[in-house]
């Protein structure tokens, strides 16, 4: 894996993901196609929908642990705080060779630079939430998040992939 080019890649990703709009109805959809995506491939995931202050969704699907609800949690914590994907500051981090308590202060108890979380962003509005699945590998965390995100917004999800690891 080249962290460059994730993270080239990473901030093409959070560029063209923008909703038009977003609401509690969106947050249902977008929750629910990640939760048909993770049934189909009998995958043990917890998947959270959320705008800053507020759940909208939340499922653990057959197999995920108490433990996927907490990285979820910590993930999304990651990108209340950044504004960026949880995987991008994970990787920014390893390039850096540097942790987010050594250089922001922040606990590993709280937050976690792992892939997985991905912003919500509306045009005009910035980042108002995000969307995480915790259970898979980080990097698929990461990408099954832009798979349902690239589905929702009918963008092409094979010109926006990470590059193949």
């Amino acid at each position: 894996m080249d962290i460059a080019l994730d993270l080239q890649s990473i901030a093409a990703q959070e560029h063209a993901l923008v909703f038009p709009r977003f609401d509690a109805d969106r947050a249902w959809q977008l929750g629910s196609h990640l939760h048909e995506l993770a049934r189909a491939r009998s995958l043990a995931v917890a998947i959270d929908v959320r705008t800053f202050g507020q759940t909208l969704f939340f499922c653990a699907l057959d197999g995920a642990t108490p433990d996927n609800a907490d990285w979820v949690r910590r993930k999304s914590r990651v990108v209340e705080h950044f504004r960026r994907s949880s995987y991008a500051i994970g990787l920014r981090m390893q390039q850096t060779g540097s942790t987010l308590a050594e250089k922001h202060g922040l606990s590993i108890a709280e937050f976690s630079p792992h892939g997985g979380s991905f912003p919500l962003a509306v045009a005009g509005a910035g980042i108002i939430g995000s969307v995480t699945v915790s259970g898979l590998p980080q990097r698929a965390d990461h990408e099954l998040v832009v798979e349902a995100l690239c589905a929702q917004l009918d963008v092409d999800y094979g010109r926006l992939a990470l590059a193949k690891a």
